[in-house]
């Protein structure tokens, strides 16, 4: 039934073929080099953390205003390195109801988790995405904006893991980050996902040195079983349609407003702004929770392909207009 990715030994040689294998050499394993390794590499798996918080199934792990401004930096603050200033964040949020305080609050949570770095910008202070994030934001990008479903004929992912219970700590972060990435559940220590998500768990699991944890394999199914009926098992495709639903109760209204006869003008960016980043937070961590399974496996009025046209609509629209708001505002 398997084809298998590889033993541990050979899953580490594949994770170091995707950036580089840590820890292969006697100086990254000891001494002043080995240390500051782990340190950045610590550091990006933090900040990384805090870019995936909010994605598990049945809730966030972040207030929404702190969403709100890992969205604005991953719209506005791209590529990682372009300052924005303070002032502009806080007249930003200001805009979708938050105060001053909590703002200042989460850019302090965001840069000590390695998320933002400071900077000068004209005398000001500002701040920047870490550069170290970019790749993720990238990847992100192509999941959030073009979303593609998987092909009946694809093979699939599977990922096996055993953690002692002495470390249950990273049997949670193995748990969280394949759900995160849009992993199904088939069995206790057993999930799976298309397998195009691939390259994204295994640089995860060596960002976060869990690597000698997990084994992957390549597999397809055989037998006369109904796929169907284990795939809405394996992702809870019920909690999923929930979701969808309320991404549609949201902003399906706001489609004929915006697309039949676009307001222009200052005052319609502001208010393109204002529902854009919002639409954004609540749609970015759909298209995790769903990985784009085969169409054939879905239910035949599945709710995802109405929510997917609905936010393509509204992003068309929005995007350029909320951007020149933006733009306005830190040229200010």
């Amino acid at each position: 039934m398997f084809s298998r990715v590889g033993s541990r030994l050979r899953l580490s040689h594949e994770l170091g073929q995707v950036r580089g294998a840590p820890g292969r050499s006697a100086q990254s394993r000891s001494g002043i080099a080995g240390a500051g390794a782990r340190r950045q590499e610590n550091g990006v798996s933090s900040a990384v953390d805090e870019i995936l918080a909010g994605r598990e199934p049945g809730g966030h792990e972040q207030p929404a205003h702190h969403r709100y401004i890992v969205t604005v930096f991953g719209l506005y603050g791209r590529p990682a390195g372009k300052v924005i200033p303070v002032a502009a964040l806080v007249r930003l949020l200001s805009e979708l109801g938050y105060e001053p305080a909590s703002v200042r609050s989460s850019i302090s949570r965001l840069k000590t988790k390695g998320v933002l770095a400071s900077q000068k910008i004209g005398g000001a202070n500002g701040y920047m995405l870490s550069s170290d994030l970019e790749p993720h934001m990238v990847a992100g990008d192509e999941r959030i904006f073009c979303p593609r479903a998987a092909s009946i004929g694809d093979p699939w992912l599977l990922a096996s893991f055993s953690v002692p219970e002495s470390e249950r700590r990273k049997r949670h972060k193995i748990r969280a980050g394949l759900a995160r990435m849009g992993f199904g559940t088939v069995a206790p220590g057993l999930c799976i996902a298309p397998i195009r998500l691939r390259r994204e768990a295994l640089e995860y699991m060596r960002e976060h040195d869990l690597a000698d944890y997990v084994e992957f394999f390549v597999s397809e199914p055989i037998g006369s079983g109904d796929l169907r009926a284990k795939v809405a098992r394996w992702w809870n495709l019920d909690e999923l349609a929930s979701d969808y639903r309320a991404f549609l109760d949201a902003f399906e209204p706001e489609v004929a407003r915006w697309t039949s006869l676009p307001p222009d003008g200052k005052e319609a960016q502001r208010e393109a702004f204002r529902l854009y980043v919002p639409m954004v937070t609540q749609w970015r961590r759909l298209p995790f929770l769903d990985p784009g399974l085969p169409p054939e496996l879905l239910p035949s009025d599945w709710i995802g392909i109405t929510a997917r046209r609905v936010f393509a609509d509204l992003n068309r629209v929005l995007k350029p207009m909320s951007e020149r708001y933006v733009d306005e505002v830190i040229g200010a």
